[in-house]
């Protein structure tokens, strides 16, 4: 494993630009879910820790969107509008219910891009250890095609840099309720990068992709591994299924940095997936990713957002958990939310905000033992199909416990 780098120095890019990246009103990818968020960490003094530092984020020029988008592509949408070319516009994924057309949207969508790209060079050159986009992981644009909500793939584009960089092992993994596919797509042939993606099946859930026999191409193969949750996992579910597959692959792979995508729709309130965890299920998996940058990646981290629809109950607490944690000093869970914050919550969304940073759920979970779990769990058997399809692709035994 690498040594721990002793610069625990954090760069957050913000700046209330990232909320011009808004889908319309009625579109359940919010961004009021960031300036919730961002309040509350302010409020709680984490946006003000000495170690942690905010830059507003630059655009991504076209040059760096073409790292993984089509020229073509980032011409139509740099064009888009609602009066003119509807049918060009289709055919790139634009102008439908998920990915309505709006105002300035190539320079929204660039700005994201470019606070990610501003992420992972910030931890490339060691001017922080941890880099943090939230407004980030916008993980199913195409090359060249708008997907779920996302018009340019922001961490697609910074992979693609740190390789073009020089970088030669990158690991992403993705907790999103949906299945990361446009980073996937993006190195499905590509050995430098393993992607891991951990999701709800898609049989009950967008895109409908993301099975374990998913497993990368050619020189590639075993560099894709995919976790396809069955609907209704909870907590400790969930986190056996990670500590059964992603930390056993990202520590044998040895990344030289590690990118995540932390989307929070796998809470149980959250309108768009059907997974159970609890915002203390999102705490724990933001300890566990933190140490297992430590441990496999000398602490090289960029974390990025994602999805989380459930704008006043679920994303402001769970991200404020994240920058707590990736700045060093976790949040207890009973810590109370200001009465300031909670009165912003019910402007915003119209319901009173939650008084507390815990939803009081048991976080405790049952490892993976050994073999192949219980049979008749579905749970189990998920975690048995991608350990048997990719562990041999990296050297692990997938009936080891380990």
């Amino acid at each position: 494993m690498n040594a721990s780098p002793t610069n625990e120095s954090v760069l957050l890019l913000w700046d209330d630009e990232l909320m011009a990246y808004d889908l319309g009103g009625s579109h359940p990818m919010h961004p009021g879910r960031l300036e919730l968020t961002m309040q509350l960490a302010a409020d709680l003094g984490v946006l003000s820790r000495p170690n942690l530092r905010i830059v507003s984020p630059r655009p991504a020029s076209d040059e760096m969107l073409a790292l993984s988008h089509d020229q073509a592509y980032i011409a139509a949408v740099r064009g888009a509008s609602t009066a003119e070319g509807a049918e060009l516009l289709a055919s790139h994924g634009l102008g439908s219910e998920d990915n309505p057309i709006f105002e300035r949207m190539h320079a929204a969508s660039a700005l994201v891009t470019g606070a990610t790209l501003q992420a992972a060079q910030a931890v490339r050159s060691g001017e922080a250890a941890h880099g943090v986009n939230l407004a980030g992981g916008l993980h199913h644009a195409m090359r060249s095609k708008a997907s779920g909500f996302c018009v340019y793939n922001d961490a697609a584009v910074a992979i693609a840099w740190l390789l073009a960089d020089g970088v030669r092992r990158v690991a992403y993994v993705d907790v999103d309720a949906h299945h990361g596919d446009g980073v996937e797509a993006a190195f499905y042939g590509d050995p430098r990068v393993l992607t891991i993606s951990l999701h709800e099946s898609g049989y009950t859930a967008f895109p409908g992709t993301g099975f374990p026999e998913q497993t990368g191409a050619g020189r590639a193969e075993g560099m894709a591994a995919n976790v396809a949750l069955p609907a209704l996992t909870g907590d400790a579910g969930w986190l056996r299924a990670f500590h059964a597959v992603v930390t056993p692959l990202v520590a044998a792979f040895e990344p030289e940095i590690l990118v995540t995508q932390l989307g929070c729709d796998t809470h149980h309130l959250d309108p768009l997936a059907h997974l159970e965890l609890s915002v203390d299920g999102h705490r724990a998996s933001y300890a566990a990713l933190h140490e297992l940058a430590h441990e496999a990646a000398g602490g090289r981290w960029v974390a990025i957002g994602g999805g989380g629809y459930e704008v006043g109950q679920v994303v402001p607490r769970s991200w404020t958990h994240l920058l707590a944690e990736i700045t060093g000093e976790p949040l207890e869970p009973g810590t109370p939310t200001p009465d300031s914050w909670r009165e912003l919550v019910r402007t915003r969304t119209g319901r009173e905000g939650p008084s507390l940073l815990t939803d009081g759920a048991d976080v405790t979970y049952r490892a993976w033992d050994a073999g192949e779990g219980n049979a008749e769990d579905p749970l189990d058997r998920a975690i048995a199909a991608t350990r048997r399809a990719v562990f041999p692709e990296h050297g692990l035994d997938p009936f080891d416990p380990r």
